[in-house]
């Protein structure tokens, strides 16, 4: 004999909680603070409690999700170090083009990819190890005049290759590509000289400026001090920004040439064999973190 049941006597899945225009608002009020990347979290207390509410309300965190999402953004991180971090899409109205960026400092279409190498060099650089990456307490830390010389290394390292193939070594200037940009950095001026002594922006270590200058008013670095140029150090946007794009072929590259050295959990450059063309600045061979 079976016992027969009514339907309304068995318990109904609970309806999920209607989501309501002020829950709307709150997650469209904490994906704009996340677009503001250089406010911590720890300063501000209503954007402290609504990560707390993303961390704990999982109905709260899937709505603040779909709304960075419905504005072509990419949630990286959601916690106290980082606050909500986010990078753009490629078809998001907040994504920076480089070509854009580097139109900004210079009409020359060719200083493009001088632009995009000086963010993949301060990149490598600030991150040389993957465990770097995964340790959330480290700190990158890279000077200007440091990260010039780094290209400069890698440019001797690829003509060095080019060679050894057989290959052309003459710079093209008009040609697109990362080998292009490093062959174009080799024959450009370090410093360059204006009249009022200021650094060209045409020049690389210009160039290395101007990168971390953009990196720091986006909140993934802290500039620290005037030495070798401009000394900074990363913050953890900027280590989550970076783990996004580690597994790109021109970053591993970069970091294949064998410019950077480990000794005791210190980054610092290797010693070039002659450094009489390589029209580096002075200090550029320091240590760049630890």
């Amino acid at each position: 004999m079976t016992e027969h049941v009514e339907w309304s006597d068995v318990d109904a899945p609970a309806a999920p909680p209607a989501v309501t225009p002020a829950d709307a608002a709150d997650a469209a009020r904490l994906v704009a603070f996340g677009l503001q990347p250089k406010l911590q979290p720890a300063r501000d207390q209503e954007y402290t409690e609504l990560l707390r509410r993303y961390r704990e309300d999982g109905s709260f965190a899937r709505l603040a999700d779909a709304v960075a999402t419905g504005l072509g953004l990419v949630v990286l991180e959601v916690s106290p170090r980082a606050g909500m971090a986010v990078t753009a899409a490629e078809d998001s109205v907040f994504a920076v083009r480089m070509g854009d960026y580097a139109r900004r400092t210079t009409a020359d279409s060719a200083d493009r990819f001088l632009h995009g190498l000086a963010h993949l060099a301060v990149a490598a650089l600030a991150f040389p190890r993957p465990e770097d990456l995964a340790d959330d307490s480290y700190i990158g830390r890279v000077t200007v005049n440091g990260v010039d010389a780094f290209v400069r290394q890698a440019c001797r390292r690829l003509e060095e290759r080019a060679e050894e193939s057989g290959e052309n070594t003459d710079p093209v200037t008009d040609a697109p590509g990362l080998e292009a940009a490093w062959r174009i950095w080799a024959r450009r001026s370090a410093t360059g000289a204006t009249k009022d002594a200021r650094r060209p922006a045409a020049s690389t270590t210009g160039i290395v400026a101007k990168a971390l200058g953009f990196l720091t008013d986006s909140g993934f670095l802290q500039r620290t001090g005037d030495d070798h140029g401009g000394t900074y150090r990363t913050t953890a946007r900027y280590q989550l920004q970076v783990r996004d794009m580690a597994g790109g072929a021109a970053l591993s590259e970069l970091l294949e040439l064998g410019v950077v050295t480990e000794t005791g959990g210190t980054a610092s450059l290797l010693p070039a064999e002659d450094t009489d063309d390589l029209d580096l600045v002075a200090d550029a061979g320091l240590p760049f973190h630890s």
